[in-house]
């Protein structure tokens, strides 16, 4: 008796201590826990709130609500004030990362009694940075303002939000001035219902736009449970990682990019293939489309899922036939009764152009270029553009093989691994691209934990890293020394968690084993179909996979 009960008293104290994965078992004792990191988390997202009043972006237009309020005014146009909200904003931040990751721990086992605490929590920590300014990005002036051209009657894929007048002063980024509209039709009617409704009223049409977002991450809180305990993975653990982490709740609230519903509709899609409704899952990857074009990868596999066993090839081109040209027939009506016809499509492939061309391919065809216009005169842009249109193709050769290949194997993970190639090879890549990625990778049991948990944090710390160059400063004040401070309290933080935090320092050190879940056929319970020979049943051989 007294063994067994040094042994929980030891089990317990390895939990408390950062033991990650935690063990199997859940009392009240790490419910309570569990909700203090949960406390933890909301004062940090309340304390991200208030620091963006004083640094987030703020339209300067006559219908702004806000740019000339009396509470704003100090913590904007003095020292003492854009100090104090950016120092509350990064610590925020930071503290945030430390929740996610001590929740892991806290929450004491992952299994369906952690679910509601993972949906609880989400709504905690959301519900603060519904009421921000839009920090790390304000793309969402630059939707406004997309919005605002299509309903002048303009074509955003032909004409620049700089067309319009006062468009400087409504928030829009000038890198985007004269570039064409990278999103899909339907995000653009959205956009231009969004300037309606506010009446251009930037802090109402933001709120509107969150609204979306939220849209988005209510259809992956819907789906991602049903797709993980469908492909064995743990539902409670999938939504941890893919909601719940600061990159996620930063990129798709107080930012409010359409990534969320672009996302949502993606795994919408993929749950309405996997329960063999046809027509709804092509009609909700098609909205996914709409929204971002970048989905269209993930729509050859996700056809997929309907059928009983994707052996033979014939069936496979029978669903690509019949899906693709229903896709094509809703993509080009829906383009010509807006009177934008595909323009889209060109102005997706160019998406990032006015950026700096941050990634591997991209800094190959920079490099390319000015090398060979040096050595030999030729134009370094035409080179630039050789690279890029060699990188393309190489992503869609390798797309094709995938497709085509005998074993397709899980559609879910392979819509993964082809939209992780086509990220690879692009251009430009941004640290958020990420969250386009994980659910896929989540919601099947194949990899280890550990490692998607330090790539999301990784990226997210990189993501809080380009916000520290995202403030907004007034003129008059040394945004120098504010951005000093802002990654002083960055660096700091980051040391403390990943070197001397006793709670925080194991999730850096990959010679520890991660969990696996082994729920095994859980597809089929879902579905009700015996395994298919050759389908994406085949990928639990890597379910005796050791970790």
């Amino acid at each position: 008796m007294r063994a067994n009960l040094v042994s929980r008293n030891a089990l317990r104290a390895r939990s408390f201590l950062g033991q990650w994965p935690p063990t199997a078992w859940f009392i009240g004792g790490e419910e309570a826990a569990a909700s203090h990191t949960a406390r933890q988390g909301l004062l940090a997202s309340i304390m991200i709130m208030f620091g963006s009043w004083g640094v987030g972006w703020l339209a300067m237009t006559p219908q702004s609500l806000l740019a000339l309020n009396p509470v704003l005014l100090p913590l904007r146009t003095t020292t003492a004030g854009v100090v104090t909200c950016t120092v509350l904003l990064v610590f925020g931040a930071l503290l945030l990362v430390r929740s996610w990751l001590r929740l892991s721990q806290r929450v004491g086992s992952w299994s369906a009694r952690a679910t509601p605490v993972m949906r609880r929590t989400l709504f905690m920590w959301a519900t603060p940075l519904m009421f921000t300014l839009p920090i790390f990005s304000r793309d969402v002036y630059s939707y406004l303002a997309q919005g605002r051209v299509l309903h002048a009657g303009l074509n955003p894929y032909e004409h620049g939000v700089s067309e319009l007048p006062g468009w400087f002063m409504e928030g829009a980024d000038g890198l985007w001035a004269e570039s064409p509209s990278p999103y899909g039709p339907l995000f653009l009617v959205l956009a231009q219902v969004v300037w309606f409704v506010s009446g251009g009223v930037p802090e109402i049409a933001i709120l509107l736009f969150r609204g979306l977002s939220l849209i988005g991450m209510a259809l992956m809180l819907y789906c991602i449970p049903r797709l993980a305990k469908a492909f064995g993975s743990e539902p409670s653990w999938a939504l941890w990682l893919c909601l719940l982490n600061p990159m996620t709740l930063l990129v798709f609230l107080p930012a409010a990019h359409n990534d969320a519903l672009m996302i949502g509709l993606m795994l919408a899609g993929t749950l309405a293939g996997l329960r063999r409704r046809r027509m709804l899952c092509l009609v909700l990857v098609v909205a996914a489309i709409a929204v971002k074009p970048i989905a269209m990868v993930v729509l050859p596999f996700i056809l997929l899922l309907p059928l009983r066993s994707t052996a033979a090839l014939r069936h496979r081109l029978r669903e690509w036939a019949i899906g693709g040209t229903a896709a094509a027939v809703l993509l080009v009506a829906g383009g010509a009764a807006l009177g934008i016809g595909l323009g889209w499509i060109a102005a997706a492939l160019g998406a990032g152009a006015a950026v700096l061309q941050a990634a591997p391919v991209g800094l190959l065809g920079i490099g390319l270029g000015a090398a060979l216009q040096a050595l030999t005169g030729v134009d370094a842009a035409v080179v630039t553009e050789i690279v890029y249109t060699l990188a393309r193709a190489a992503a869609g050769a390798m797309l094709a093989w995938m497709l085509l290949r005998r074993n397709v194997g899980n559609p879910v993970l392979w819509a993964g691994y082809g939209l992780t190639l086509v990220v690879l090879t692009s251009s430009i890549i941004q640290p958020w691209y990420l969250l386009w990625l994980l659910p896929f990778y989540a919601v099947v049991h194949v990899y280890r934990g550990r490692v998607l948990v330090l790539v999301t944090t990784v990226f997210t710390v990189m993501v809080l890293l380009s916000m520290v160059g995202q403030l907004s400063v007034a003129q008059w004040i040394d945004a120098a020394a504010i951005y000093t401070i802002a990654i002083a309290v960055v660096t700091l933080y980051l040391i403390y968690v990943v070197f001397l935090d006793p709670n925080t320092t194991e999730f850096f050190d990959m010679r520890r084993r991660s969990q696996r879940w082994n729920a095994q056929h859980g597809w089929e319970r879902l579905r009700g179909l015996t395994p298919p020979r050759t389908s994406w049943a085949a990928e639990d051989i890597y379910e005796k996979d050791t970790t």
